[in-house]
């Protein structure tokens, strides 16, 4: 029997009607995207006609979940089950009816239909080609009804008709109310599937063709547009006053203004409220004023809209940024600053030391770890973070930062949509209405280079791309081989140093005296340098966390003092302890510190070495680690920093170099750049030999899933995998805690996990406790120690 209501999500919040929700889901479409962020959509998108967009984003939205009119969902509404076929399947399903079809192609308006099915079909993330519209459960026979005649639809449908200007209602043929597998067979359905995927596989290769660029941003607008309404809707029922939800069915769309006006419609940020909420305490902190600003730090506010920086470590990269975005509000409006980086560390040191000095309500780190990050500064909190909550609703998941204007994230958070991302998905109407700042991008591996390079192409934002160094090949990427509108325009060019004489000097003043050596000779340097007068900062980088813990092991017995340790496989509630005292050690008034690092402290360590003793590695690592030593501005202009370059050797085979973790030809080339850099040297001398002796890279081809998707969407890792590395928790104690804090939803939990090596981590086991998440290993403790991390 037909169902008197079909329910459009479980019973957890209540009860709601698949027609509410549709309605709900359109009303929100229309409520997110209006005014400044309809604009910043549409321009960041490239799509020309806003109307022709709100009205595929409305269709889409009333015909998204109208696959749920079945009676495999509405069983599963009331107790869990396996569905043969996902609801937005069966949406597309319904969409690809010719009847449905003919009746959409009857609207005055020239519908897109593939791009309305498209969107329908990717809202949750899991149409891929081969697997879609085909039975999840594996039994022989099954028979799935379908309400295409029940009442709510009908009003749906009428809905649409009214919206697209289409007279009368489709009339379905009496095979459509069913859907029916026989033997491995899917009579009429097959039919519809076949043409459906002829018809995506035809669609998806046209939208990517030269000259459909206007129909590609429709496309992609509309697959991100309704993903974002849903959300909404989804959110706003969850969140409702469970008291008053009678109340508020009658008044969901007042709910949503009302929320959406606090949170994603404020009003656009200026250059005032950059300068009042993170420059100035950030001036006042470190004891500087507007006037002190070094000269390319100031220009910055006059250079253009989409920008590419070099410029050396520690010159003051990031104030030039926000002078950057505050000259960007004056021309563009929008609605909030995003600062990405590479590394959950880089971004909590932004955080830190920028963006927590803005209100609680509008600051956010935004990492894989941010909760943890946040409880732990609060349990000692510096003067920005002092007092503030900077939590956000869980239960709206990634739309709990709409409300958010300055962000401090990981790279992953925003542009990990490129890849199909849903959180990132959800964020893309913040990110749309931002000027963003991207630091470090020297450091990103060629997948997520050649994502920031599908990123700068297709989309049109504000846009700073920063770093010391960067390999000619990624520059003229960067540089030249967009399209001309898209470029970025490269900041400090050869003309423009001349003007620059602070940030010159700076740069081309000798800074350090490299040497080349062995591992002996390196190890004599470290010890004399500790020990002699009143003794130095030695900073020690390898590059593997077993030589890491081995070094300093060997430094510790013969120096008799603590030896600092600081890798990345440590539980993190220690990791954040090694990098407190490290950081601790190389900062401040001088005194004698050791440590033994990994290629960590390339970028999310703020370190002022005397003495820099490092393994042959990449040359822009060997750039980044090089400026971690004499790194203060306050230090005397006739002061060196000492560097010991030397290449690590194999245990098993003394005469052969030990190239892992790095390709071979990446240590050749450094091989031919140290050469050139020994003796007294400047940051800029390093910049320039670099620029000669950097491996020329393949062009990234400037696509990425979502852009490639077409008619398709199904989920990868924005990153390279890592096949080497797995997260997991220690057995014993270690395993019994984080099992406590988690039941206790206590973000503490997440300082009970580590990285490491795949061997070591069991995912199998008769005793697995059971609420273990499954991407979690359990690492048997014996190998583990706070002080020197994990290894045998």
């Amino acid at each position: 029997m037909m169902p008197e209501k079909l329910l459009a999500k479980g019973l957890t919040y209540g009860e709601l009607t698949l027609e509410q929700h549709l309605i709900d889901t359109e009303k929100a479409a229309l409520s997110v995207f209006k005014d400044r962020i309809l604009r910043n959509w549409c321009r960041f998108f490239k799509v020309r006609d806003s109307d022709r967009f709100l009205l595929h984003l409305r269709i889409a939205a009333l015909f998204h979940d109208i696959g749920k009119a079945n009676t495999d969902f509405q069983i599963a509404v009331h107790r869990q089950s396996k569905q043969a076929l996902r609801h937005e399947w069966i949406s597309a399903f319904i969409l690809h009816l010719p009847a449905v079809r003919q009746w959409l192609q009857s609207s005055k308006f020239d519908l897109d239909l593939e791009i309305i099915t498209a969107a329908v079909l990717c809202h949750h993330l899991q149409a891929s080609k081969s697997e879609w519209g085909n039975d999840r459960t594996g039994s022989p026979e099954k028979q799935i009804k379908i309400y295409l005649h029940h009442p709510e639809i009908t009003r749906i449908l009428t809905k649409i008709s009214q919206i697209a200007e289409i007279d009368g209602l489709p009339e379905f043929p009496q095979a459509s109310q069913q859907w029916i597998k026989k033997n491995g067979n899917y009579p009429f359905w097959s039919e519809i599937l076949v043409n459906a995927n002829r018809m995506g596989g035809k669609f998806s290769r046209e939208v990517k063709r030269p000259g459909n660029e206007i129909r590609l941003g429709l496309l992609l607008a509309v697959k991100s547009g309704l993903i974002a309404a849903d959300s909404v809707a989804s959110a706003m029922f969850r969140v409702r006053d469970l008291e008053s939800s009678e109340n508020w069915k009658t008044e969901n769309q007042k709910a949503i203004e009302k929320w959406l006006s606090q949170t994603l419609h404020q009003d656009p940020i200026t250059e005032q409220e950059i300068y009042d909420k993170i420059l100035q305490p950030r001036y006042q902190q470190i004891g500087i004023t507007e006037d002190k600003l070094r000269d390319f730090q100031k220009k910055a506010i006059d250079l253009p809209s989409r920008l590419l920086l070099l410029s050396g470590c520690g010159s003051g990269k990031t104030i030039f940024a926000y002078k950057w975005q505050q000259g960007v509000v004056k021309h563009q409006q929008v609605g909030r600053v995003i600062f990405l980086y590479p590394t959950r560390g880089t971004a909590t040191e932004g955080f830190k030391d920028y963006v927590s000095w803005s209100p609680e309500a509008e600051a956010s780190l935004l990492t894989g770890t941010a909760a943890y990050e946040i409880q732990d500064m609060q349990q000692n909190p510096s003067e920005s973070i002092k007092d503030k909550n900077f939590a956000t609703d869980e239960r709206l998941y990634a739309l709990g930062f709409w409300g958010k204007r300055f962000f401090s994230a990981t790279v992953d958070q925003f542009l990990s949509f490129l890849t199909h991302n849903y959180s990132g998905m959800c964020l893309l109407p913040i990110l749309a209405d931002s000027v963003l700042v991207i630091d470090e991008i020297h450091s990103f591996s060629r997948k997520m280079f050649d994502n920031l390079i599908s990123f700068l192409e297709r989309f049109d934002i504000p846009v700073l791309c920063m770093t010391a160094t960067l390999p000619p090949s990624r520059q003229k990427e960067i540089t030249e081989k967009l399209s001309q509108n898209q470029r970025l325009f490269m900041y400090p060019k050869v003309q423009d140093r001349s003007q620059l004489e602070d940030l010159q000097n700076t740069e081309e003043k000798p800074r350090y005296i490299i040497n080349s050596t062995n591992y002996d000779t390196a190890y004599s340097q470290a010890i004399t340098s500790f020990q002699e007068g009143e003794g130095k900062r030695v900073l020690w980088v390898v590059n593997t966390v077993d030589r890491c813990r081995k070094i300093a092991n060997k430094l510790e017995a013969e120096l008799k003092v603590e030896v600092l340790t600081y890798h990345s496989r440590f539980l993190l509630k220690d990791r954040k302890e090694r990098h407190k005292e490290t950081v601790a050690a190389f900062q401040g008034d001088k005194k004698r510190a050791i440590a033994v690092t990994t290629q960590v402290c390339e970028m999310s360590l703020d370190l002022d070495a005397d003495v820099l003793i490092t393994e042959l590695a990449p040359i822009s690592s060997l750039v980044q680690r090089f400026g971690r030593c004499n790194r203060s501005s306050n230090r005397k202009p006739e002061e060196r920093g000492y560097i010991w370059v030397y290449e690590p050797h194999n245990d098993k085979n003394p005469e052969k170099i030990a190239y892992a973790p790095y390709d071979e030809k990446e240590i050749i080339s450094a091989q031919g750049f140290l050469a050139e850099v020994l003796g007294e040297v400047s940051q800029y001398k390093l910049a320039e030999k670099l620029q000669e002796h950097a491996r020329k890279e393949r062009n990234a081809d400037q696509d990425s899933p979502f852009i490639n998707g077409g008619y398709w969407a199904t989920s990868e890792p924005f990153r390279e995998d890592d096949n080497y590395s797995v997260s997991a928790v220690l057995d014993g104690e270690y395993l019994t805690r984080f099992l406590e804090l988690r039941k206790e939803k206590d973000s503490e939990s997440e300082g009970y996990t580590i990285s490491v090596p795949k061997r070591y981590a069991g995912f199998k086991s008769e005793d697995r406790p059971p609420d273990l998440p499954k991407y979690l290993g359990i690492a048997k403790s014996e190998f583990y120690c706070p002080k020197r991390g994990f290894g045998e």
